[in-house]
């Protein structure tokens, strides 16, 4: 799917990073942090103008978040309630919603571009806890502005080395989703053990 997304991109430039960017944001799994590197290459070769790419990797990132997001705010309250058995009981999904909130901003930032597959549930997470559209917007355009601009512009400078770039990063970004996992269970493990003391 991967060589389908980048081929699109060369093809049909613009309207393809939109497109994929988009999907990608609503869940799909499309390589978009390859697909923006590639991009700044294809910048760097002179076939797309730097903040043009930028501006449209950026909003067609956002438009896919807040359909996540509004799936996530009109859909995902009678979804938690119909897999209420999977989640938790009502004490336990009021929580999950606080910790939402809490953790909103901050989540939706490093969610755009340094754990990106955990995006869409963030997006859909967001929307369901009922945290702040507004403050979902602003944190959800300031993550995709900075990611955008961070993979593209290492496209450019290393427009030479595009796939080794797309293989770091895409390691990178499960080493850190491993880690974060690792914690959570840990910590899970300890409180559950804790409470049997």
């Amino acid at each position: 799917m991967s060589e389908q997304a980048l081929a699109a991109l060369e093809r049909y430039g613009s309207s393809a990073l939109f497109a994929v960017v988009a999907i990608a944001a609503i869940g799909v799994p499309f390589p978009v942090t390859l697909l923006l590197i590639v991009t700044g290459s294809l910048v760097a070769q002179g076939v797309m103008d730097v903040w043009a790419a930028i501006a449209i990797a950026v909003v067609g990132s956002v438009a896919g978040d807040q359909i996540g997001y509004a799936v996530g705010r009109w859909g995902g309250k009678a979804l938690a309630a119909k897999f209420s058995g999977m989640l938790g009981n009502a004490e336990r999904i009021t929580q999950l919603d606080a910790k939402a909130k809490r953790w909103g901003g901050a989540g939706v930032f490093f969610s755009r571009w340094l754990v990106a597959p955990l995006g869409p549930w963030i997006n859909f997470a967001s929307g369901a806890a009922d945290y702040s559209w507004p403050r979902f917007t602003l944190w959800d355009v300031v993550g995709e502005s900075f990611g955008a601009g961070l993979y593209i512009c290492l496209g450019l400078v290393f427009s030479d080395r595009v796939q080794e770039i797309g293989a770091i990063f895409g390691d990178l970004t499960w080493a850190i989703l491993g880690v974060l996992a690792a914690a959570f269970l840990g910590w899970r493990l300890f409180s559950m053990r804790s409470q049997d003391v």
